[in-house]
């Protein structure tokens, strides 16, 4: 069972870690709105600080209580996803890693909340006219993890490996 609290701590802790890191080397080395071509037409560096939400959504109104709400929201997401991932069978370990990688990029999102009242958003990708919005190692992390938890709820029907022995299932 100790396994299980490792796994979460050491995914979401490095999930955490790298995103702060690649997030202060952006802060310190590349000013605002500055583009590094990294693949040319396909992908860039580009310094960007998203007060709103995921996709650059409510960006243009960065108000205290648009931020208290955005914290606010965040702390309850991570409380869902600790409560899922309690309840999660040692049985679906892929999906306890999406819980982890949700966790983890929503912890880092909310640390630059909390410092800054913004997220840092770096990594552009495009194609041709085609451009989807810049994001972060935290957002790919919640992306992956999101796309885990769809996969098992659609595909593999959770709830068919838990029994009346298996109290920790959901």
């Amino acid at each position: 069972m100790r396994h299980k609290y490792k796994a979460l701590i050491i995914i979401a802790g490095l999930v955490v870690g790298l995103d702060q890191f690649t997030k202060l080397l952006i802060l310190k080395n590349i000013p605002l709105y500055k583009t590094i071509p990294i693949i040319p037409g396909f992908l860039n560096l580009t310094h960007f600080q998203n007060p709103g939400v995921a996709f650059g959504l409510f960006a243009g109104s960065s108000s205290n209580l648009q931020q208290i709400l955005l914290i606010t929201a965040a702390l309850f997401a991570i409380s869902l996803i600790l409560y899922f991932y309690l309840k999660t069978s040692y049985k679906l370990r892929l999906m306890m890693g999406g819980f982890s990688l949700i966790l983890g990029g929503a912890v880092g999102n909310l640390i630059d909340r909390f410092r800054m009242n913004r997220v840092v958003d770096f990594i552009d990708v495009y194609a041709g006219n085609f451009h989807w919005p810049a994001f972060n190692i935290a957002d790919s992390a919640i992306s992956i993890g999101m796309a885990i938890f769809f996969y098992y709820i659609v595909f593999k029907r959770p709830e068919k490996y838990y029994n009346d022995h298996d109290k920790t299932g959901i």
